[in-house]
């Protein structure tokens, strides 16, 4: 563990590349910016409840899902994630059902699948409560989910919609007598590691992931530590307030992690409110501090990492190279 408590010089990361202005304008609220292995680029447009497709060059973009709560449409969708082929997934909630969609690259429904629950909110960021599903994986066969209030952290659904197994005890948040705040606390980002196994990013209160093994056992937990965010770690709250909604009142939980993603190599990157990004290695050690530069101090909405390794960030739909630009302070 000293690697990832010693000082690390933060690194800033600068574009290599990003979608053009006159097409980056069409999109209202772009909360996903990702890419098949076939080269093919996705954007999901959140607000505007549609997917888009872009050519590899990102000289153009055209329409793939569009909004509707019938079948193959979507409706308040939530949550986006492309498997390496091009089929991907969408969370949305029609009717403030959570329900899950599997599409072809082109836009055609293969699968989908209701979740036993209704729209629930969890995390409040920027006046907005982020209802249902915030963060899904996807395999081509496999989706995973956070769904604390099931009584674990990552949950594996089948194509179609089969509970395959959850795994990954819930941590102890000091409040287990009020449900909504204890989910909140336990929601996060589940994530595949390309060397094998999972990893699971807490997105509120005490920054925390862990490791689990393909198996679903756990390998290791790690509180996370910096003087980037030891202020706003020593300012979390241990109360909160709740405001009324479709669904009662909820507690306004806000996040402490913005985006999580795992690298070819299987470092973890960690994006926290705050604008930095941390990087961890296989073994959970900090090997990096970073920021990103595009026309000013960009904090990463979500952050992908394509098949040949480069980093696609919103907002700004931009690409990165993530590997450091020169020598640097160990």
């Amino acid at each position: 563990m000293a690697a990832s408590l010693a000082a690390l010089a933060p690194e800033t990361l600068r574009p290599r590349n990003a979608v053009p202005a006159h097409i980056a304008g069409r999109f209202r609220d772009a909360a996903a910016f990702q890419q098949a292995r076939t080269g093919q680029y996705f954007v999901f447009d959140r607000r505007a409840h549609v997917v888009y497709g872009l050519d590899e060059d990102l000289t153009s973009a055209w329409e793939i899902v569009h909004i509707g709560g019938e079948p193959g449409r979507i409706l308040d969708p939530t949550a986006f994630a492309v498997g390496p082929e091009g089929t991907f997934v969408v969370a949305d909630a029609p009717e403030r059902r959570e329900r899950i969609q599997i599409f072809t690259p082109t836009g055609f429904r293969t699968g989908g699948f209701l979740l036993p629950q209704r729209l629930r909110p969890r995390i409040t960021f920027e006046n907005t409560v982020l209802n249902g599903i915030a963060s899904l994986q996807f395999t081509g066969s496999r989706i995973y989910l956070s769904q604390p209030e099931l009584g674990a952290v990552i949950t594996e659904y089948a194509s179609d919609g089969a509970v395959a197994r959850s795994f990954g005890t819930l941590r102890h948040t000091g409040h287990e007598d009020d449900d909504a705040v204890h989910a909140a606390l336990n929601s996060g980002f589940p994530l595949i590691d390309p060397a094998g196994g999972f990893f699971f990013v807490f997105q509120a209160g005490e920054p925390l992931f862990r490791k689990y093994d393909v198996d679903g056992s756990l390998v290791f937990e790690r509180r996370i530590q910096g003087r980037e965010i030891d202020d706003a770690i020593a300012r979390l709250p241990t109360k909160w307030p709740r405001r009324q909604t479709d669904e009662g009142l909820v507690p306004i939980v806000p996040p402490t992690i913005r985006a999580a993603a795992v690298d070819p190599r299987g470092n973890l990157w960690i994006t926290f409110v705050q604008p930095y990004t941390y990087v961890f290695d296989g073994d959970g050690d900090k090997i990096r501090v970073l920021q990103f530069q595009a026309a000013g101090t960009v904090t990463p909405r979500s952050l992908f990492f394509a098949h040949d390794g480069r980093l696609l960030v919103t907002p700004g739909l931009t690409v990165f190279d993530p590997q450091p630009e020169g020598p640097r302070d160990q």
